[in-house]
């Protein structure tokens, strides 16, 4: 009974601290890093930004001919 409670104490003190710290280690390794699904959206985003700023660069300097004060108008 004495030997159960030698390795049942073992267990706790060193292999459980051990397991539990490379456990969620590698959790957090895995989380940090983006998946390929992830990568595809943030570029499609990234696209869309960049196409939506043209657009706005094009409807100010619409804007400017058309109506130049409309900047001081806000």
């Amino acid at each position: 009974m004495a030997d159960l409670w030698v390795v049942v104490l073992c267990f706790v003190v060193i292999v459980m601290p051990v397991w539990l710290a490379l456990h969620y280690g590698s959790r957090y390794r895995q989380a940090k890093m983006l998946t390929s699904e992830s990568e595809r959206t943030l570029a499609e985003l990234a696209e869309l930004a960049d196409r939506m700023q043209a657009r706005i660069e094009n409807l100010e300097r619409l804007l400017d001919v058309a109506a130049p004060e409309w900047r001081k108008r806000s």
